[in-house]
């Protein structure tokens, strides 16, 4: 803790604090995430897993590690500081006032970028959720809290412990059945579905007709002024079914949707992407040719 100096505290829940704090050397701002560090041993192993997991993404759409030590029985981890919070606020700023469609699709747009570079390291989020996505001064959004995360052996392998914040958690987690990174993409429908309507898609009044509605997919359509594309994306990524659910990778490259998404990924993912992300962004603009009917001659492979 001699490094940086507290401001004041930002958030509290089961995981203990979130601080606001600045560095003595370079006096930038950061959040420390203070965590009491259990007694046995599985479980202190757990609780470093977040550390870890959040030093080895590097991407525009993920919130910055910076450092994290341990001390006085507690494990620190500093990150990025978000000065927009987080988008679960945002929207409840809205009130009544939507969001406009370009502000949703270059939000969701960053999103997907981001759970797909975590889904590429085999990693499950396993609790997207608006309070989970953060909003930088410029009005950049970022995925944090790692702090339900899971690494999978292999790319087919699934997870099986239930985790998550029940709004969000997927039909084939409720029926406690194996789950892979479509349950993130469901997580991430509902987000999107919040930013269209700036509310839950699945409210009840009770535990149990909120998990029925889920295992339906049953939730109220889009407000009708958007346009087709968001509302059958967000039917494919409410199918109750995994295997019908679209993964990411088939979002960004899919003609109904990818040539409203494209234009809004991140500068930096596209100077920095991997081959065989750039396989993807080519296929990207073709899709955007067939629907747009414009070239994508443009485009330059590494640009």
């Amino acid at each position: 803790m001699d490094g940086y100096s507290v401001h004041k505290v930002i958030g509290e829940g089961s995981f203990g604090r979130a601080l606001l704090v600045q560095s003595r050397i370079n006096h930038e701002n950061y959040v420390m995430k203070e965590i009491l560090l259990p007694k046995t041993q599985s479980k202190m192993a757990n609780t470093r897993r977040e550390a870890v997991l959040l030093s080895r993404m590097k991407h525009p759409s993920i919130v910055a590690f910076r450092d994290s030590f341990e001390g006085d029985g507690h494990l620190y981890i500093v990150m990025e500081f978000c000065g927009g919070g987080d988008l679960l606020q945002r929207i409840q700023q809205q009130r009544n006032t939507l969001f406009s469609q370009e502000t949703i699709l270059k939000w969701f747009a960053q999103m997907c970028s981001g759970t797909i570079h975590i889904h590429d390291k085999r990693v499950l989020h396993r609790d997207l959720k608006s309070k989970n996505i953060f909003l930088t001064d410029d009005g950049t959004v970022k995925l944090g809290d790692f702090g339900s995360a899971c690494v999978l052996n292999s790319a087919k392998a699934y997870a099986h412990t239930y985790v998550g914040t029940p709004y969000y958690v997927s039909p084939e987690i409720w029926d406690s059945k194996p789950y892979n990174n479509k349950s993130d993409v469901w997580s991430l429908g509902c987000v999107l579905y919040e930013l269209c309507t700036l509310r839950h898609p699945f409210q009840a009044p009770s535990w149990k007709s909120l998990i029925m509605k889920v295992c339906r997919g049953s939730y109220p359509p889009l407000p009708q002024h958007l346009p087709y594309e968001l509302h059958y994306l967000v039917k494919q990524m409410f199918k109750t079914n995994p295997k019908d659910r679209p993964s990411l990778h088939t979002i960004l490259t899919s003609h109904r949707i990818a040539g409203l998404l494209h234009r809004h990924l991140p500068n930096k993912v596209l100077i920095e992407t991997k081959p065989y992300d750039l396989v993807i962004l080519k296929m990207i603009l073709i899709n955007m040719k067939k629907v747009n009917g414009r070239s994508a001659r443009h485009f330059k492979q590494g640009a």
